[in-house]
C-alpha cells in the first residue's frame, strides 16, 4: 500500500522562469507581485510513480501546482469503495477541493515521475488579501473544479461507453493543446484500469471501445499512445454517427 513520503527536492525554475506560469497564476500579476508569489512557494519537489502527495483525511495544509508528470486522485467511500475522481497534467492546481482547516477529500498519487510546487493555504490566504488579482484567480480555479465535477457526474449518468471514452480523450486533447503540446498525438499516463474506473466502465469495455475506434479509422492506438486520424473537433460527431 502506498504511503505518504517526504517529497524530494530537485532543481526547478522559479515562477518567472517557468513555461507553465500562465496556467498556474494570473497573467495580470506585475513582476513585483510575481516575485511575492514566488517567495511563498516551495519549488522542486518530486514524486516517483505510486508516491502519495496527500492522503484522504489528512489535514489540508497546502495546495500544489503540478510542474511535470501526472497525478491521479482517488476518493474512498464509507463502504470502502474507491473511485478515481481526477487526473492532473502539468500546469494544473492540485488540492483545491479542500481549504485550510479542512481535510483532503481524496488521496492523490503520482502516475509517473512528477514534480510539484507547494504553497501553504495560510501563506496563500495572507498574500491573497493584499493581491485581489490572486484571490480572484484561485476562486476561478475552485469554481472550475466544481464545474468539472458536475460535468463528470453528467458524463457518467447519461452517455454511452463510446461517448464517455470520446469525451475523455477529447478532454485530454484540449488540455494538451492548452499546454502547447500536440492535441492529436499523446501518450496516456494512466492505465486502462484507471480509465475504466474513472469512467465507470469495465476494463474490457475500455479496451473494446478503443479497438472499435481504431477499426473505424478514428484513432491509431499503440499501447498508451493515442493518435487522432481526424480533427479532434470532428471526433465526437463521428463517434455519435458510427456508434
Amino acid at each position: 500500500m502506498s504511503t505518504t513520503i517526504p517529497l524530494r527536492r530537485v532543481a526547478e525554475p522559479h515562477c518567472n522562469e517557468c513555461s507553465l506560469v500562465s496556467l498556474c497564476l494570473p497573467t495580470e500579476l506585475t513582476d513585483n507581485e510575481l516575485i511575492q508569489v514566488d517567495q511563498i512557494i516551495t519549488h522542486g519537489r518530486t514524486l516517483q510513480p505510486g508516491d502519495v502527495l496527500f492522503r484522504q483525511g489528512e489535514p489540508a495544509l497546502s495546495v500544489f501546482a503540478l510542474r511535470s508528470g501526472s497525478l491521479k486522485s482517488v476518493a474512498v467511500t464509507e463502504k470502502g469503495q474507491e473511485q478515481i475522481t481526477a487526473f492532473y497534467l502539468p500546469g494544473e492546481m492540485v488540492g483545491l477541493s479542500a481549504s485550510e482547516g479542512e481535510e483532503y477529500p481524496v488521496t492523490t498519487t503520482a502516475l509517473d515521475t512528477s514534480a510539484v510546487c507547494e504553497v501553504s493555504f495560510a501563506r496563500l490566504d495572507n498574500l491573497s488579501s493584499h493581491l485581489p488579482t490572486l484571490r480572484r484567480h484561485f476562486l476561478k480555479l475552485m469554481s472550475r473544479e466544481i464545474r468539472d465535477s458536475q460535468q463528470m457526474m453528467l458524463l457518467l449518468s447519461k452517455k454511452t461507453a463510446e461517448q464517455r471514452l470520446a469525451t475523455f480523450l477529447l478532454d485530454l486533447s484540449a488540455r494538451h493543446r492548452t499546454r502547447g503540446y500536440s492535441a492529436t498525438s499523446f501518450r496516456l499516463a494512466m492505465s486502462r484500469h484507471d480509465i475504466a474506473d474513472y469512467l465507470g466502465l469495465a476494463v474490457e469495455t475500455v479496451s473494446r471501445v478503443l479497438t472499435r475506434f481504431s477499426q473505424a479509422d478514428l484513432l491509431v492506438v499503440d499501447g498508451k499512445q493515442i493518435d487522432f486520424n481526424i480533427a479532434p473537433g470532428d471526433f465526437y460527431a463521428r463517434v455519435e454517427e458510427l456508434f
